[in-house]
């Protein structure tokens, strides 16, 4: 799936609302009944059920407890989740976040109302420092350099710094939220704007390592090769990890939602074998430290 928004007339297909349709096609599939089997149990049409399933609409609470009956499902974890899945759903379609204060538009939107639900990430990134563990000054130096010229005013550059900046906000958040980081070690030796930005921002990260909720290690150049150098990505979970995953994938001038199923377990496992291979956390921060110390 692209990380393009679908949008049908004044409708959107929301990666929440598409994540729970596919559990539902998912269940409705394995108990062998059709979307009109779903729309009798409901007393709704036909065309209700598949904007359901497609994520074009929020889903009440007793409509999924209604077709978790009719499809044999009993277990209260299953139905919690999906539960759980349709609540958030329901409030980022009508959020009003901090996002609201910044020229933010489609994906990356999306992107950080997911992220401002979501109990723990775990992100893989070959190429920057990941965003919540950006300082300033590594952000405006990104953007310098990523930045087409037309896009590129005071202005502009100010709000960009400033919308990277809110999203960190939700580390310290109650309940905090759960990151788990590994950084290519090319990352930290690669750093933009020069010495002045990579010290600053080895400080931060060897801060930032001290959280208890904050994870960082670090994929060393003797780790080896896998899939993962192709790109970054993000595995985002809203209840256990695993149960409900939600993967944004990023790769020069593409991005892409996997929304669950198959193709997210095959990333949980890419990133748990990066993991492996990773200097732990303790060996991770005495680079971190060994770095520092070299500028």
């Amino acid at each position: 799936m692209t990380a393009k928004q679908p949008t049908q007339g004044n409708s959107t297909s929301t990666v929440l609302g598409r994540r729970l349709g596919g559990e539902l096609i998912k269940l409705r599939t394995v108990a062998g009944l059709t979307q009109t089997h779903a729309a009798k149990a409901l007393t709704a049409s036909t065309t209700k059920v598949a904007k359901m399933e497609g994520g074009w609409v929020p889903m009440r609470d007793p409509d999924i407890r209604a077709l978790c009956e009719l499809y044999g499902v009993r277990d209260p974890g299953t139905v919690g989740g999906l539960l759980e899945l349709a609540r958030l759903d329901r409030e980022r379609r009508k959020a009003k976040g901090w996002w609201d204060d910044y020229s933010i538009h489609g994906v990356m939107q999306e992107y950080v109302t997911l992220e401002s639900a979501a109990t723990a990430i775990r992100a893989w990134q070959p190429a920057f420092v990941p965003g919540l563990l950006q300082t300033p000054e590594y952000v405006a130096a990104l953007r310098q350099g990523l930045a087409t010229p037309a896009a590129k005013s005071p202005e502009s550059d100010e709000a960009f710094v400033a919308a990277r900046l809110a999203r960190q906000k939700r580390l310290p958040q109650d309940p905090p939220l759960t990151f788990r980081t590994v950084i290519y070690e090319a990352v930290l030796r690669n750093f933009p704007g020069g010495t002045a930005t990579a010290r600053g921002q080895l400080d931060h990260l060897l801060e930032m390592a001290n959280l208890s909720n904050v994870s960082l290690r670090v994929f060393p150049f003797g780790g080896g090769t896998h899939p993962g150098l192709n790109g970054s990505f993000n595995l985002m979970s809203f209840a256990e990890p695993g149960a409900m995953d939600i993967v944004y994938v990023e790769a020069p001038f593409a991005q892409r939602w996997v929304e669950g199923g198959e193709g997210a377990s095959a990333y949980d496992e890419l990133f748990e074998m990066i993991t492996d291979h990773s200097l732990d956390e303790s060996a991770s921060v005495s680079l971190l430290r060994r770095l520092r110390r070299e500028l």
